[in-house]
């Protein structure tokens, strides 16, 4: 160490103050190399949600961003009321001309009723009801459709049980076949079938034109897309469930009861909605196999239609019934049709 003369003085010549002090002034060198060396790393990290540039403040936000936080949650809720009930309109105009004469219809636009509301009657409805081949198509309606509703649901909810948790020979062959049903149209199948199901005949009963047939038509049919939905959601349910129930000495049967069908119960209540509407509506399957017997009341309106074009009073009110059924369908199990479409988004 050096003196102020310049003298060199040794580390013991040191007085125990000189030495404390030393010490303080290396500690507070250190420590302020340390700053610095910390300081570009910090530097080189910039906050969460900063610019590129380095820049603070918010980043920068794009124009539909801008756009939407400016309409509000308010005036959005109000544009999709709107939307809403312009989509309702062609129901309400439909619902109106069934409740109104065929000389009121043909004489002006259904919304003529708010400015005179005596034109409502349900004249056409007892009418209709009245008639024997409506009251029998709507019956054949729902004879087709619940069966093939619940027919789909059960053997849909079976197979999709087994693709995903039993293990079988030719498992993923089957399963990849049933997903390659899924591209076959419905068209391609009308004349085979058609030729299969007149070849079918006993006991003085014929498949072709009955509501057995259009029953397994619709079955044969529904029951790819039916496996592919049901497998795919049993199959994202914990394996731990499944293991614990046999542990527990559970068969498949007990476990599927106790446990896949509770658990799946939203993806098969969505699943039981989209058959019945899709059977309800149908047309094309009735046109080609349901004979007049046999007919649901799509192909009654469709006749009715054909034989007299301005029958408002009968097509107007028997369109609203048909409507009615499937709507009643839906907004009964509207809470389960939501869990099954959103099931998969969550984990």
């Amino acid at each position: 160490m050096s003196t102020a003369d310049g003298t060199e003085r040794s580390a013991s010549d040191e007085t125990p103050a000189e030495r404390a002090a030393a010490d303080t002034k290396a500690t507070a060198d250190t420590k302020a190399t340390a700053d610095t060396n910390a300081a570009p790393e910090k530097k080189a990290a910039p906050e969460k949600g900063a610019p590129a540039g380095g820049a603070a403040g918010a980043p920068r936000r794009g124009v539909a961003a801008r756009i939407v936080g400016k309409v509000g949650g308010g005036a959005a809720q109000a544009l999709l009321v709107l939307i809403a009930l312009f989509w309702l309109v062609p129901t309400l105009g439909l619902l109106v001309a069934s409740l109104r004469s065929t000389e009121d219809n043909n004489a002006d636009g259904w919304w003529n009723v708010f400015t005179e509301p005596s034109q409502l009657t349900f004249d056409a409805y007892s009418s209709l009801l009245g008639r024997d081949d409506f009251v029998d198509s709507f019956w054949n309606t729902m004879l087709i459709t619940v069966p093939a509703t619940v027919l789909v649901v059960v053997i849909a909810a079976l197979a999709g049980y087994a693709f995903a948790w039993l293990e079988f020979p030719g498992r993923d062959w089957l399963f990849l076949l049933v997903v390659a049903l899924l591209v076959v149209p419905v068209q391609v199948a009308l004349i085979p079938v058609a030729k299969l199901y007149g070849a079918i005949e006993f006991g003085g009963f014929q498949m072709f034109g009955s509501i057995t047939g259009v029953v397994l038509f619709h079955v044969a049919f529904g029951l790819p897309f039916a496996i592919f939905l049901l497998r795919n959601f049993f199959a994202a349910i914990p394996r731990d469930l499944l293991e614990a129930a046999r542990m527990d000495g559970g068969s498949e049967w007990t476990i599927f009861r106790r446990v896949i069908f509770p658990l799946g119960g939203p993806a098969i209540a969505s699943l039981g909605i989209f058959q019945f509407l899709w059977v309800w509506n149908d047309l094309l399957v009735a046109l080609v196999f349901a004979d007049t017997e046999a007919q649901p009341m799509t192909k009654w309106l469709q006749s009715q239609m054909r034989q007299f074009t301005g029958n408002i009073d009968v097509l107007a009110p028997g369109a609203f019934l048909s409507l009615i059924v499937p709507l009643a369908v839906f907004f009964a199990f509207q809470r389960y049709f939501v869990q099954g479409v959103l099931a998969g988004s969550v984990k």
